[in-house]
């Protein structure tokens, strides 16, 4: 198919195809002339996935390039997949964290019988949310009820891993695209159990 036609097939405009494609994050398509190319069904996917990850995902362009770059070389190892995967999905950490909150969630998440590398970028994103939360909510900060956050937790990484593909490709784009992907419905779902919830206590 010409672009035109990836165009249409995916409802995205020809000007921002080409810039996918000089950004390198659109593969090229097979050169047909010297001012033409042929493209497929694997770049309707491409583009697709790019939208997703834009779009519902709430990614910036340098981190979806991130994603892809990681996606087109998976390693092979089950436990190194899921931390590339991570890694890719990760948000910017702060230039300055707070050292004493990092250790706090090190010791937090250890306690909780989570074993990740003392160099995780997570523990470090962890201890920034645990500061602002015991800063602006000092009682959300409990250790009680952020080990009952930690079990849900649990809970649904258990769900997250049951259906992760056995081919490693398969596996990196399930973990690290479901992941942005199912963030916000999990938040959404959450907030309606809220609702759910608070309508059963109140006798309705």
């Amino acid at each position: 198919m010409l672009i035109s036609e990836l165009s249409d097939r995916t409802q995205v405009p020809v000007a921002t195809l080409k810039y996918y494609l000089r950004e390198g994050l659109l593969p090229a398509g097979t050169a047909t002339s010297r001012t033409r190319a042929s493209y497929d069904t694997t770049h309707v996917d491409r583009v697709r996935l790019i939208r997703a990850l834009m779009e519902s995902g709430g990614l910036s362009l340098s981190r979806v390039r991130q994603v892809l770059e990681t996606l087109d070389g998976p390693p092979v190892d089950r436990h190194d997949l899921l931390g590339t995967a991570q890694r890719a999905i990760t948000p910017p950490l702060p230039e300055r964290p707070d050292d004493e909150w990092t250790q706090t969630a090190t010791q937090f998440v250890a306690d909780h019988g989570w074993q990740v590398d003392d160099d995780e970028p997570l523990l470090v994103l962890l201890g920034e949310q645990m500061r602002t939360l015991a800063s602006a909510e000092p009682e959300l900060a409990d250790e009680a009820l952020l080990a009952r956050y930690a079990g849900a937790a649990d809970a649904l990484a258990e769900v997250d891993f049951s259906v992760v593909p056995e081919t490693p490709a398969d596996a990196l784009r399930r973990v690290a695209v479901g992941t942005v992907l199912s963030d916000p419905v999990i938040l959404t779902l959450r907030r309606l159990a809220q609702q759910g919830l608070s309508a059963r206590l109140s006798g309705r």
